[in-house]
């Protein structure tokens, strides 16, 4: 099958958005009993221009549970320990925010254990045996392991898209090495420090030479003659960080095995519920505009 016939999955990162609706909206916009929900008239414009420009048959929303309750903190405490809980405002706003997507008859993907990388790498790995190419609508450079031949990210504020071939344009490594290439020079967002001393390039460098964090580990006494600035204290810090580094890959490698359906049928986009999105709406003093994009959307 080529891939211009291959049906495609939307698979969006929708905490991502929500984060972003709530830091660029302006805090005006408050429910019927005087809350904020400025991320959540953001998140559904987002919604709503999506859908509009993809008319998608199948798509899922996948949020994150929590901060503190995945699988990663019990492997390594101090992961995203660096973040902040979200205020109770964003708390109540991100429900909000699944309520509408589910108003629209979006698949919702949620779990406790399973953060919403783990739930999109898991969809698309399902669907991929479907005959699926996946489209996964995110910025975030961690979903470039994911993408296969046929597979794309779309950073949808910026409207920039990229294949396989994009993720080495981005980090000079191939999506099958980023797992590797984050467990190496680290990822200060989700507070994982990396080996001391490796940066972006060294490791982009280091995985292009050997191939894997595996390879590398396995003939680190090959690193000193390596025409690497500094190869020599590389090699001795790769010596004492093995472990770290293997224990640092498994939080940067994405999960393929959390709790999502592997039918289609599971991520098919439904027929919206017209009576839920009316209460939402009053709820939360929707304008005239987003009410009339949601009918036009429930309708179509």
């Amino acid at each position: 099958m080529d891939p211009v016939s291959r049906p495609a999955v939307h698979l969006v990162d929708g905490s991502l958005y929500v984060f972003r609706a709530w830091h660029s909206m302006p805090d005006e916009f408050h429910d019927e009993d005087g809350h904020p929900v400025n991320a959540v008239h953001g998140f559904t414009r987002f919604l709503c221009e999506l859908l509009e420009r993809t008319r998608p048959e199948h798509l899922a929303v996948a949020f994150d549970a929590s901060l503190t309750s995945s699988f990663r903190n019990a492997i390594y405490p101090a992961y995203k320990a660096n973040r902040e809980l979200p205020p109770p405002d964003l708390e109540r706003q991100f429900v909000l925010c699944r309520e509408v997507a589910q108003a629209l008859g979006l698949p919702v993907l949620i779990d406790h254990t399973y953060e919403a990388d783990d739930l999109i790498g898991s969809a698309l790995w399902s669907l991929r045996g479907h005959g699926f190419r996946g489209v996964i609508v995110s910025a975030d450079k961690d979903f470039g392991q994911l993408l296969g031949e046929h597979d794309e990210q779309w950073d949808y504020a910026r409207n920039l898209r990229w294949g396989p071939g994009g993720v080495h344009e981005r980090l000079g490594v191939h999506p099958h090495q980023v797992a590797d290439f984050l467990a190496l020079c680290g990822d200060a967002v989700d507070n994982i420090p990396g080996v001391p001393g490796i940066g972006a390039k060294t490791a982009a460098a280091l995985l292009a030479h050997f191939g894997s964090l595996d390879a590398l580990l396995e003939r680190v006494d090959e690193v000193p003659f390596l025409r690497l600035r500094g190869a020599a204290s590389c090699a001795a810090k790769l010596r004492i960080h093995a472990e770290d580094a293997r224990l640092y890959r498994r939080l940067t490698r994405i999960a393929l095995d959390a709790p999502v359906a592997a039918q289609a049928d599971a991520l098919r986009r439904l027929r919206g519920d017209a009576d839920m999105m009316d209460a939402l709406c009053g709820r939360l003093r929707f304008g005239p505009l987003t009410r009339t994009r949601l009918k036009a959307l429930l309708e179509g």
